[in-house]
């Protein structure tokens, strides 16, 4: 699938649009004002981009051509390795990421435009690659929901394969500008799956990373009490390897210490591409259901069952089996921290500004989020964590072979196709209904929390289509500082089963 052409789009993935740009074969600004070109005409109708800033963009891709223009051969043969995304125009999820230049809304008619005055250490890894970010993509307010529909962005924001549907959030714009072909990379973070679903919802891939493995300063420690992270959001799992290499690691004073990791993860990548079939064997358990046997979408669970037979081919050991965790039982400790991240967020921005909150500034469901938050005591926070840490313990030692457990537990990502456009809309003002009740979101997404909880990465692959034509994904979780493996994993389907390069027309 990376050297699939895909409808609409001169390069198959960044990695290939940087190689013509290092080699001269393609400019960064020909690549910049074809992104321009595809935002202007598809956003519209999709709405993915926001904040788009057209005159930095263009500007920094002269600069980056010039800078090319001055070096020999010799100069330029290392850069392949050194910048892999070298011209690549990239957009940012508006939800918080510091960038010079491109200002964030948080997804919410409360903040209007947030003006950074640096780069945070991300976005400055993602400069040194060679990345291009010239606008922002849409998202939930304040990540709080698995669709992407604030009305700061005026209509929602739809899905590439079939308009009226959900593209997934938080990170929806993110997943639907690529799916669209917009972009051939985009930036996302995930705190409860807000990668993962819009990978999956769009047909792309979304690694959540481990924790402590991507640097989230300098402008904060973690997300949601060591539940969020970021990362770039690919078409190919070449790109996604790259974009590992190129941002992984702690930055000065980071709160957790970076996991273990490969000296690079696209030599991992490109390895399996090479011969799939020499990739190790491992022993995956999955599932078909959710954690507790109750049954999910009958083509959700097909396409998982079909990925457990494909994984089986390959010889890896495949074994029906959940997590000792159930779906409530993992959320209920995840939400006081996270509605306490949102009330704290809101409540520093309105007292910064010297002016009241106003009932129309946030929506429904990140109001009751706030009023939650204001009922949760700090030894119920204590304990929540504790609760958190104890259920990482378990999934810990389901996820150790040495201790007779598993290298990898597959699922699907969402428990249904994607969504129809306002089902799960945040107008419900009962925060904990929203996501817990019995048309709550715990429904939709049972599977794609768990990974946040406990810290570890899991991805999101593309496997198969709904009867409707839309995506429909699987999860590959491993445990903390997995990458390389769910890496290798994934290019084994890439190579031997490819998904579909994307919706017609795009």
């Amino acid at each position: 699938m990376s050297n699939a052409q895909r409808p609409g789009r001169a390069h198959p993935d960044a990695t290939a649009m940087a190689q013509a740009i290092i080699r001269g074969e393609f400019s960064a600004l020909a690549a910049m004002e074809q992104a321009l070109e595809r935002v202007a005409r598809l956003n519209p109708e999709i709405n993915a981009a926001c904040g788009v800033q057209a005159e930095l963009g263009l500007r920094l891709a002269r600069e980056t051509d010039r800078a090319l223009a001055a070096m020999d051969a010799q100069a330029r043969a290392g850069l392949e390795r050194e910048r892999p995304f070298l011209g690549v125009p990239t957009l940012l999820k508006d939800l918080g990421t510091a960038a010079l230049g491109l200002p964030s809304t948080m997804g919410s008619v409360l903040y209007g435009q947030v003006e950074w005055k640096l780069d945070c250490e991300l976005v400055a890894r993602y400069r040194r690659a060679g990345l291009i970010p010239f606008g922002r993509t849409t998202t939930a307010e304040l990540g709080l929901s698995p669709t992407t529909e604030s009305p700061v962005y005026g209509k929602p924001t739809q899905n590439p394969w079939k308009r009226g549907h959900s593209a997934g959030g938080s990170s929806g714009g993110a997943g639907a500008a690529l799916a669209s072909g917009m972009v051939l990379i985009a930036h996302g973070s995930d705190g409860g799956g807000s990668i993962r679903i819009p990978a999956s919802c769009c047909g792309v891939l979304g690694l959540k990373p481990s924790r402590g493995l991507i640097p989230l300063g300098p402008l904060k420690g973690d997300g949601w009490g060591g539940l969020g992270t970021e990362n770039l959001m690919t078409l190919s799992v070449r790109d996604c390897a790259a974009a590992l290499d190129v941002s992984a690691g702690e930055d000065i004073g980071a709160p957790y210490a970076a996991p273990a990791r490969p000296a690079s993860y696209r030599d991992v990548a490109a390895r399996v591409a090479a011969d799939p079939q020499a990739a190790p064997r491992r022993r995956i358990a999955f599932v078909s259901a959710t954690f507790e046997g109750d049954p999910i979408h009958p083509e959700v669970a097909e396409v998982a069952r079909e990925a457990a037979r494909f994984f089986a081919r390959l010889g890896h050991e495949l074994t029906e089996a959940a997590p000792p965790v159930g779906s409530e039982e993992v959320l209920s400790p995840m939400l006081p921290l996270i509605a306490s991240a949102a009330a704290n967020a809101i409540d520093s921005f309105v007292q910064a500004r010297g002016r009241r909150l106003a009932a129309d500034e946030l929506q429904p469901t990140t109001l009751g989020a706030r009023e939650y938050a204001r009922e949760i005591s700090g030894p119920q926070y204590v304990a929540c964590m504790d609760t958190c840490h104890a259920i990482t313990r378990r999934v810990g030692r389901f996820l150790d072979p040495a201790q007779g457990g598993h290298h990898v537990f597959l699922s699907p990502v969402l428990a249904q196709p994607p969504a129809p456009l306002g089902r799960y809309a945040m107008d419900n003002a009962d925060y904990l209904a929203y996501r817990l009740g019995k048309k709550g979101v715990i429904a939709y997404s049972p599977f794609a929390p768990l990974a946040n909880l406990a810290g570890m990465p899991a991805i999101s692959i593309p496997f198969g289509l709904s009867s409707d034509g839309l995506p429909i994904g699987i999860q590959l979780m491993g445990p903390l500082g997995s990458e390389a493996m769910l890496l290798e994993l994934a290019a084994q389907v890439e190579s031997l089963r490819p998904w579909p390069p994307g919706p017609t027309g795009g």
